[in-house]
């Protein structure tokens, strides 16, 4: 592992792209802009969990149906954080369907 330009171990940097969601995918692509392995993981906490955000506010506005499904996708969410930030501590560039292709090809 080679530390960024934050003085940070890129699976550090990896791992942080994910705490606080698409908030911290941004954030770590304004204070990494170089590392393709953090670039990498910033762009795929933006569409994952952007897409889960969105979802959960389409799914507010469905009633009874929508508390289910709201259920549902913050299981989704809870088992994808935990999951990618484990996965980005071991230096495991993981690429989900659709969302790794994207940040993949984003990062460069």
């Amino acid at each position: 592992m080679s530390d960024t330009s934050t003085g940070l171990q890129e699976n550090i940097a990896g791992l942080l792209c994910y705490v606080l969601g698409w908030v911290s995918g941004i954030v770590f692509l304004i204070i990494e802009p170089s590392n393709k392995f953090v670039k990498f993981h910033a762009f795929q906490s933006i569409v994952v969990f952007g897409v889960l955000t969105v979802a959960h506010i389409v799914l507010d506005w469905i009633p009874a149906v929508g508390i289910f499904f709201q259920s549902v996708l913050w299981a989704i969410w809870f088992v994808a954080w935990v999951a990618l930030m484990l996965l980005a501590s071991q230096g495991k560039r993981y690429k989900l369907p659709v969302a790794g292709d994207l940040a993949e090809k984003w990062a460069g």
